[in-house]
């Protein structure tokens, strides 16, 4: 069992930055690859980025390339968004996502709200 918990989210206006931190617990050496993915009001959940075990990101959601960064520090066992110049568009809950052993896991989500 793998267990999530994100934290960071906030309110911002645009132009502004915020990052996200996701701390895994449990076993946490069968994590392999990690992403995180966001949930805007009446649209279903997409992918933002992942990055694999080796820490290299790839598969950044078109919205967000050039101003969202994800990072991940496995001795920590945490995986981290860093995201600038937030648009208003970038409002969502924003969830932290990794594949153990074959299966998903998820965390509890934290909401990232960008005001114009």
């Amino acid at each position: 069992q793998v267990q999530l918990a994100e934290s960071g989210g906030g309110s911002v206006q645009a132009g502004g930055s915020l990052r996200l931190s996701c701390l895994a617990s449990g076993k946490t050496w069968t994590i392999g690859g990690m992403a995180w993915y966001r949930q805007a009001p009446g649209k279903e959940r997409e992918l933002v980025a992942r990055i694999t075990r080796g820490k290299i990101p790839r598969d950044y959601a078109d919205s967000v390339k050039g101003r969202f960064t994800i990072s991940r520090d496995n001795d920590k066992n945490m995986v981290d968004l860093q995201m600038d110049n937030l648009r208003p568009e970038d409002t969502a809950v924003y969830y932290c996502y990794a594949s153990s052993s074959g299966l998903a896991y998820w965390g509890q989500g934290t909401q990232v709200t960008v005001s114009a």
